[in-house]
């Protein structure tokens, strides 16, 4: 990697997420593909299995949430500032039957000094609301990339 700071912004939240993706398990056995990501901008997305039903068959909330917030996670982490979650909630909007691909559209609505506001929708494959979540960032000490 080049000086972070004299790459463009693209760059840099590529570089960035290329950091984050190698050493995120969770979500890549999950089986999400990070399929987009930009300044203060990701989108991931996933299959729901067999595996991820509740007790009423649909895919439980709780790898809804996931989704959504490793996108988040993707987005807020785009700046080289390692950043994580102060705060988030979900709302649940519509049940997802196996087999559905869901996406997670996050987009920074605010970042000031250490702190940021993420809005991500989760959406189906035919493009209908899923869940709308909000989280809340912090940044803590360290970066994701060097300098070389």
């Amino acid at each position: 990697m080049t000086n972070p700071d004299t790459i463009t912004p693209q760059e840099l939240a590529d570089a960035c997420a290329k950091a984050m993706w190698n050493d995120d398990s969770a979500s890549q056995n999950l089986g999400m593909s990070l399929d987009h990501v930009a300044p203060g901008v990701a989108t991931l997305s996933m299959t729901i299995t067999d595996q991820m039903t509740n007790g009423h068959g649909m895919c439980h909330g709780g790898y809804i949430f996931t989704l959504a917030d490793s996108a988040f996670a993707f987005a807020c982490n785009t700046y080289n500032q390692r950043v994580v979650a102060q705060h988030c909630a979900v709302t649940y909007l519509s049940p997802v039957e196996t087999g559905a691909r869901l996406q997670a559209h996050a987009r920074e609505v605010s970042r000031r000094g250490r702190s940021g506001i993420y809005d991500v929708r989760v959406t189906d494959g035919s493009g209908a609301v899923i869940a709308e979540f909000r989280g809340h960032s912090r940044v803590i000490k360290g970066t994701h990339l060097t300098e070389e």
